[in-house]
């Protein structure tokens, strides 16, 4: 069955760093985009960072960009975020999210940044 596991939230001080992981299996993994949306309480889901398959091209929403990097490790099936200066606004829950011609999603981890 396909599976997409998101570890690594946590409460975290402003300027302070976290790094997302999202386990993938039940589909082959390096013939979909991968892509991280959070979703903060009362908002809509916004797209974080999004990858191609191979890991060549990336995107980054304009708030995150310079301080976020997505990366891919197809070996193992695995996709991460890579958060530095967080900032209090980016408190949210994190969602990897497997795109191809349809698409999946994990169950979210909980970022907080707070003093």
């Amino acid at each position: 069955q396909v599976q997409l596991v998101e570890s690594g939230g946590g409460l975290v001080q402003p300027g302070g760093s976290l790094r997302l992981s999202c386990a993938a299996s039940g589909f082959t993994f390096s013939e979909y985009a991968m892509a991280w949306y959070r979703q903060a309480p009362g908002k809509e889901r916004e797209l974080v960072a999004a990858i191609t398959g191979g890991g060549s091209n990336t995107n980054y929403a304009d708030s995150v960009k310079g301080r976020f990097t997505i990366s891919r490790d197809n070996a193992k099936n695995t996709v991460y975020l890579q958060m530095n200066n967080l900032k209090p606004e980016d408190t949210a829950v994190y969602y990897c999210n497997a795109r191809r011609i349809t698409s999946y999603w994990g169950q979210g981890t909980q970022v907080t940044v707070s003093s």
